[in-house]
């Protein structure tokens, strides 16, 4: 049996069973996550498991092997369904060696992939709510998220956990350090507070020249307000190209791996209508539960490769 075939077994025989800065509608996004004590900064002493066992071996760990892996909660493993967590993270060109950033990673849907998948060959950052954020959602949730890293120092032991508040500028990763910077369905809420232009230039700050930027968000229709889009948690596609390029990316390739034809993005309550919040409770429950999650974009952008600091 190769390595491989020995980490797909034991991923097998041991089962257990993400938005951002607005904190209503944070709330209503992370409502099917849970999610935490890490220190700021790294946290070391991971112990040996199978990701590590392959990394002592000379070969990168498995993408498949960990999504399939015990750190996953159960809840969130339904949703790879509607979420396409291995063909995401490969069109998006994540792999083992890299340094990544995530941002806002809530109660850590995509952290239980991305932190083991990065422990051992590669550095992963946490950019999470800001410790001093007087929201007490903020608070809580970071509380946690740190609780949840403290728990199972086998995934989680080399998280960096970084700030995330595009209002105040903090950084996410030092200035040219990463090579992929991932967001999933936050970018709605940063446009709450006109702060969507400031999170895409920190992006592009702390990604080294050549470096990828990774966003799936909500699509809306193609001329929908930016009231509307506030509103829904729907975003037309136009405009996460448009603020990212004057950030000064380059869009390189768009992907339909988490689109859904089923999603008219005309719901009573937004996006939100949808699972997994089902904000209407059980009036039309099967109905939306028909839909399925959300249609989302999925984008890979570029830093130039001729970007200076």
């Amino acid at each position: 049996m190769n390595i491989r075939q020995l980490l797909a077994a034991l991923a097998c025989t041991t089962t257990l069973a993400a938005c951002s800065p607005q904190e209503g509608d944070v709330a209503k996004d992370t409502a099917a996550e849970t999610g935490s004590d890490v220190t700021e900064g790294a946290v070391q002493d991971a112990a040996g498991d199978t990701a590590g066992d392959a990394a002592a071996a000379g070969e990168a760990v498995d993408l498949q092997s960990v999504i399939a892996g015990p750190q996953r909660t159960a809840d969130y493993a339904k949703r790879d369904q509607y979420r396409h967590p291995a063909e995401t993270l490969e069109f998006l060109g994540i792999e083992p060696g890299m340094a990544v950033v995530e941002i806002a990673p809530g109660g850590g849907w995509y952290t239980e992939i991305l932190a083991p998948y990065l422990k051992e060959q590669g550095t992963f950052y946490a950019a999470h709510f800001p410790a001093d954020s007087e929201a007490e959602y903020y608070q809580r949730s970071l509380k946690n998220f740190k609780e949840k890293m403290a728990a199972d120092r086998e995934s989680y032991g080399k998280v960096t956990l970084t700030e995330f508040d595009p209002a105040s500028g903090v950084k996410v990763a030092p200035d040219g350090s990463a090579d992929a910077v991932v967001t999933f369905r936050n970018v709605h809420n940063w446009m709450r507070g006109d702060n969507e232009q400031k999170a895409f230039n920190q992006f592009f700050a702390a990604l080294k020249p050549g470096g990828v930027l990774g966003v799936v968000e909500h699509r809306a229709k193609p001329g929908t307000s930016r009231e509307v889009m506030i509103e829904s948690g729907y975003v037309t596609q136009d405009h996460v190209i448009e603020v990212a390029k004057k950030a000064g990316f380059e869009l390189e390739e768009s992907s339909e791996i988490n689109a859904n034809p089923k999603d008219t993005a005309d719901h009573p309550k937004g996006v939100w209508t949808l699972p997994p919040t089902l904000a209407l409770k059980d009036k039309d429950r099967e109905k939306y539960l028909a839909i399925g999650e959300s249609d989302r974009m999925t984008l890979r952008f570029r830093k130039p490769a001729a970007s200076e600091q």
